[in-house]
């Protein structure tokens, strides 16, 4: 089993910028990709970034410029830079862990742009 725990959501105005963390425990395996995706409401949930082991990253054109994902792999932690923030992102954002067999889900930390 895997626990994923999320931190760094909130409020902020818009052009302001937040950082996001996830830090992983359990049973990880050394080939695995984290990643964090948010739902607006009303809307789908949607990839916002990616990065696997290797550090091979794969980020949503919206936030392309502005966002920033990162992992500090000897602590399985992910971290997410937002810079630049617009009311469009505000969202649950989730922190996601795949490896092969299974998809792990964070309780969802909150991001509020006020505009």
């Amino acid at each position: 089993q895997v626990q994923l725990v999320e931190s760094g959501g909130g409020l902020v105005q818009t052009g302001g910028s937040l950082r996001l963390s996830c830090a992983a425990s359990g049973s990880i395996f050394s080939i695995n990709r984290m990643g964090w995706y948010r739902q607006a409401p009303g809307k789908e949930r949607e990839m916002v970034a990616t990065i696997t082991n290797s550090g091979r990253t794969n980020t949503l054109d919206f936030v392309k410029g502005r966002f920033t994902i990162s992992r500090a792999s000897a602590k399985n932690t992910v971290y997410l830079q937002m810079n630049s923030l617009k009311p469009e992102d505000t969202a649950v954002y989730y922190c996601n862990l795949y490896q092969i067999g299974a998809t792990y889900w964070g309780q969802g930390t909150q991001v509020t742009v006020s505009s």
